[in-house]
């Protein structure tokens, strides 16, 4: 896939899914689940402040006919609610509006009513890019802080079930580091090495790992063959697993602010996934995270 196009096809196809969106009173996330709603992709459940709810639906022409809306002014019930309804099959994807994420995350993780499976929760961002030949995903830009190998290791399994969806066979990763060579002075390239045996070994499975990768050589076949950067994941990857958080949100915001690019974010390793978009994303962004959480579920 090279363009988010190809999600909306690919979205159409599966089977319309509810959203229960937390603090639903936003005007981008309404927005963005009207386009939803008129591409007939979802069907969302609005939990929130009913008054305001109702006030920013006229404003931008949202028909509340057909769509529950849940009072409940409390951002914190208003996490828990959307989580438990996902948790109890009421609803299938659950979507952050205008509150902090620490309460979403909060009760994701909440043992009775969450989604927790075992695993760590990653960030994973597609973008879109005339700068490069087809979609990649970005990971991890927002949850983890700095993953140790065997983290990346999860981080990068999530991913998978991600590319799955798109449709990605054997998804190509590239560890990205701020230099192509191990170093016992950079733990990013140490933690590269690791990951890299890992897929040697067979321990992880259905995808390529290479590295460690700058990231001009992960994405330019014309950087890697300059420096000599051979491999199948160079110039070709699917997937550029961060070395941490910095580096992710900074590659993330640059993308979005200085370069003509679209995206789209969801968090991975939940029993559903999490739309969790920054309040400074626009609708478009919003509608694309909610194509790709679509398509996940």
């Amino acid at each position: 896939m090279s363009r988010f196009d190809n999600l909306l096809k690919l979205a159409k196809t599966t089977k319309t899914k509810k959203i229960a969106v937390a603090a639903a009173q936003d005007d981008d996330v309404l927005k963005a689940v009207k386009s939803a709603i008129e591409e007939k992709i979802c069907l969302p459940i609005l939990i929130g402040d009913k008054e305001k709810i109702i006030e920013l639906s006229q404003k931008i022409n949202l028909d509340l006919n057909d769509i529950q809306i849940i009072e409940e002014k409390d951002n914190n019930e208003a996490a828990r609610r959307a989580v438990s309804m996902v948790s109890s099959g009421e609803a299938d994807i659950v979507m952050k509006g205008l509150l902090d994420t620490s309460l979403i995350l909060k009760a994701v993780l909440d043992k009775e009513i969450g989604l927790r499976t075992g695993n760590i929760l990653s960030h994973a961002a597609v973008f879109e890019t005339d700068k490069y030949h087809k979609l990649f995903i970005l990971t991890d830009a927002a949850m983890n802080i700095a993953p140790s190998a065997s983290e990346k290791k999860q981080i990068i399994e999530n991913t998978l079930l991600l590319c799955r969806s798109l449709n990605i066979e054997n998804p190509k990763v590239a560890v990205i580091c701020a230099k192509e060579k191990v170093t016992d002075k950079m733990q990013a390239t140490l933690d590269a090495e690791t990951l890299v045996n890992m897929y040697k070994t067979g321990e992880i499975k259905g995808c390529i790992i290479e590295g460690p990768f700058g990231l001009d050589n992960a994405i330019s076949k014309e950087a890697a063959a300059i420096k000599g950067v051979k491999g199948e994941v160079a110039g070709d990857a699917d997937v550029l697993l961060m070395p941490n958080i910095e580096a992710g949100n900074v590659m993330y915001k640059t993308l979005t602010y200085l370069a003509d690019s679209k995206n789209a974010g969801i968090i991975l390793g939940a029993k559903a996934p999490i739309i969790l978009t920054s309040r400074a994303d626009s609708d478009e962004a919003k509608l694309y995270s909610i194509l790709l959480a679509v398509i996940c579920s």
